[in-house]
């Protein structure tokens, strides 16, 4: 029988953390750990207030689910998500954690990577870009200097952001991706567009609120730079109600449910021609290197997570100009660090 033990954190940002949907000064998030035939996999599941999820409540769902989990055996991580879609329904998040480490659990046990597990060939991969978070101007041009990156994503909150995009645009001539949380109105994404165009954007994240679907379908119709669904699409079922409003999808191991979903929704926007955005919710190098291992299937990566933490819970990925290196081990690579500056908190 596998055992279950949860260590939640407070990872400190570097800097205060600022998007159009509030501040942070730390990422709470809990880290999980699967241990069977000697081998120990990982995983994690990042707390975001706009989704309701707390690690308090990630704690006591698996608690009391703990039993259950610990008696079933990974013999295939796919039907380990499907019990756990259904012992847990609706736990996201924490699904997604367990998924990870199930993964990373059966990657150690078969002495492979997790890609490979999944038939994916390493070769080319896209750079991730380095997030600058919402800030007084200053702030934001020292971010950037001290940060130098092969592209940069940009946090905005309303059209009176474009004076700060053209003054960034002053420092670097490396492409802009912005990312607007909902927070822009269709009128201020048609008037913004041309500017932004000559600015050097090359991609706009989430313009509208997720509920404006005939909005996005007008705007991807007058937009030259490609718009990517975040909000609009967590899981499966919403890739294909993305099609007609966006050119691609951001997909999140934390709100679609782990590697398992993550892959089903490759497939699904591959076939109705849309772009694939690897994205991050401020994970930890644990979560991080789960989603890495499928950087080959996708178009844009956005996976700087560890980059904006003071400390990190693991080793195992590391960034050269932007490319994300894999360590090689089996599994998801990692290996495991955060008892070093914490004492977690395990399930007995």
């Amino acid at each position: 029988m596998q055992q279950l033990h949860c260590y939640p954190y407070e990872l400190d940002f570097q800097y205060p953390f600022t998007t159009h949907k509030g501040t942070k000064t730390a990422q709470p998030t809990l880290i999980v750990s699967l241990t069977g035939h000697g081998m120990t996999g990982y995983g994690e599941a990042p707390a975001i207030s706009y989704y309701d999820v707390t690690v308090a409540h990630m704690l006591e769902v698996l608690e009391n689910k703990k039993a259950a989990i610990e008696r079933f055996a990974i013999t295939d991580p796919k039907r380990f998500w499907h019990f756990l879609y259904h012992l847990i329904p609706g736990e996201i998040f924490a699904i997604a954690a367990l998924d990870i480490a199930a993964w990373d659990l059966f990657g150690k046990m078969s002495r492979k990577p997790v890609h490979q597990m999944l038939g994916i060939t390493w070769g080319s991969v896209p750079p991730s870009d380095y997030t600058i978070g919402m800030d007084d101007l200053e702030n934001m041009e020292r971010k950037l200097m001290l940060h130098p990156a092969p592209v940069y994503k940009i946090k905005t909150g309303g059209p009176d952001d474009i004076d700060m995009i053209r003054s960034l645009r002053k420092l670097t001539t490396v492409p802009f991706r912005l990312d607007a949380n909902e927070g822009w109105t269709f009128d201020d994404a048609k008037h913004l567009l041309p500017e932004l165009k000559a600015l050097g954007v090359t991609l706009i994240e989430q313009p509208l609120k997720r509920d404006e679907a005939d909005a996005m379908k007008e705007l991807k119709a007058i937009s030259e730079i490609p718009l990517y669904a975040d909000e609009s699409c967590r899981i499966p079922d919403d890739v294909a109600h993305c099609a007609d409003g966006f050119h691609g999808i951001n997909i999140k191991l934390t709100k679609c449910g782990g590697i398992t979903p993550a892959m089903e929704m490759i497939q699904i926007a591959k076939k109705l021609g849309l772009k694939i955005m690897l994205g991050s919710m401020n994970e930890s190098t644990v979560g991080t290197a789960g989603i890495a291992q499928l950087l080959p299937m996708a178009d844009v990566a956005d996976l700087d997570g560890p980059l904006l933490l003071k400390e990190d819970v693991a080793t195992g990925i590391t960034y050269s100009e932007g490319a994300i290196l894999l360590s090689g081990a089996a599994g998801t690579g990692i290996k495991y660090t955060g008892s070093k500056f914490l004492k977690p908190t395990l399930t007995s």
